[in-house]
């Protein structure tokens, strides 16, 4: 017996709620609302690569890669931290930032060009950057700061280390 994709649809039940579903730990508005908050500053907190560089070498300031662990031991900035975007919670920043007005600076892979498996691009809406800087002002950062341009890391002022960097030099 044949059976067709219509008479298959009637047989899916379908599933609408009678009202949103709730859940206190996921708030899709609150994150809007902060997103739109935070968006003119953030555009006022985009640095160029010397002011990144300049601001990155004053004491006080943290370089925070928010990448995976695994991409951070390939290649990162000297001198940056890492905690995984995935890891962010009060306690784990309390931990890397010492206080919520630490001058804090971030990158993402979309800043760098010429390192396809340390720093893959991403869609740019999905641009790690995004996210951190408004999880950042969430968690209740106020000093951040964001790496701005597309730079080829062949030819990039900043410097790198980790293992991609150490078989590049042996």
């Amino acid at each position: 017996m044949k059976t067709t994709l219509a008479a298959l649809l009637l047989l899916v039940p379908i599933v609408q709620a009678a009202e949103p579903i709730r859940n206190p730990l996921i708030d899709y508005a609150a994150f809007r609302k902060i997103a739109a908050e935070v968006q003119p500053v953030r555009e006022k907190h985009r640095l160029t690569e010397e002011q990144f560089a300049a601001m990155a070498s004053e004491p006080g300031t943290i370089v925070l890669d928010a990448r995976s662990a695994d991409k951070y031991a390939l290649r990162h900035i000297r001198g940056a931290v890492s905690l995984p975007f995935t890891d962010f919670t009060v306690e784990a920043l309390a931990r890397v930032i010492p206080a919520k007005g630490t001058r804090v600076l971030i990158y993402c892979n979309n800043n760098f060009l010429g390192a396809p498996v340390s720093l893959a691009s991403k869609g740019s809406p999905a641009s790690l950057n995004i996210s951190t800087y408004i999880a950042l002002a969430t968690y209740g950062y106020t000093n951040i700061y964001e790496l701005g341009p597309l730079l080829n890391v062949a030819t990039t002022k900043l410097q790198f280390d980790g293992t991609e960097m150490r078989a590049l030099r042996d």
